[in-house]
């Protein structure tokens, strides 16, 4: 599909603008959870589209691609795959919809429109664990859509859950987020494979 026909699929979404897919079913066994679409991806109709992220390169050479990357018969992944996920369990969605150059444009009435939205949708297709990328985005999820305050975060399982959904928190894979570096980003992709594995 050509650039331009993405853009056009994109906005064909249900939102009344541009933005990525949803790509949920339901009883998916994992949909990873951004914080919104960035500009570059919108524009090429695919999650994690920017070559300097470090979601596909740090999921490809985690645990838990390694069934995807068998069966698929190929040593990494990358944004074309997304769809194709959907196959093996696996989902992408985001807290807010609303595409924007970098996570810093997104602004608090954005996740007061949005966050109750994804919960909705996670509620609706209820997988069985939802892996949010990054703090922001989760702690604003929590705020906005669970109306509940939390003063310290940690990554790793969340203690909150919706119904049968299990939550997990990751580093954002955002070039931008320096504190992490891909194989932190790939160990904790692992630590969610075992996360899986155990639920």
């Amino acid at each position: 599909m050509s650039g331009a026909a993405r853009l056009r699929a994109a906005a064909r979404t249900g939102y009344g603008f541009a933005t990525l897919r949803d790509l949920v079913k339901r009883d998916l066994d994992l949909v990873f959870v951004g914080i919104n679409p960035g500009l570059y991806s919108v524009e090429r109709g695919r999650y994690f589209a920017r070559t300097t992220n470090r979601f596909w390169p740090a999921f490809s050479r985690s645990r838990l691609s390694a069934h995807a990357r068998r069966t698929l018969r190929r040593r990494t992944l990358g944004p074309d795959d997304d769809e194709t996920l959907l196959r093996f369990g696996i989902g992408f969605t985001d807290v807010v919809k609303r595409p924007s150059r970098n996570a810093a444009e997104v602004r608090d009435s954005d996740f007061r429109l949005w966050a109750p939205r994804l919960l909705a949708r996670l509620r609706r297709y209820r997988p069985r664990v939802a892996c949010f990328h990054g703090v922001t985005g989760y702690r604003a999820f929590v705020r906005c859509a669970l109306h509940r305050d939390q003063d310290t975060w940690a990554l790793g399982p969340q203690a909150i859950g919706l119904g049968g959904t299990r939550i997990f928190l990751v580093p954002n894979p955002s070039p931008a987020n320096a504190h992490y570096a891909l194989a932190d980003q790939i160990r904790w992709y692992d630590r969610l494979d075992a996360f899986l594995r155990r639920n």
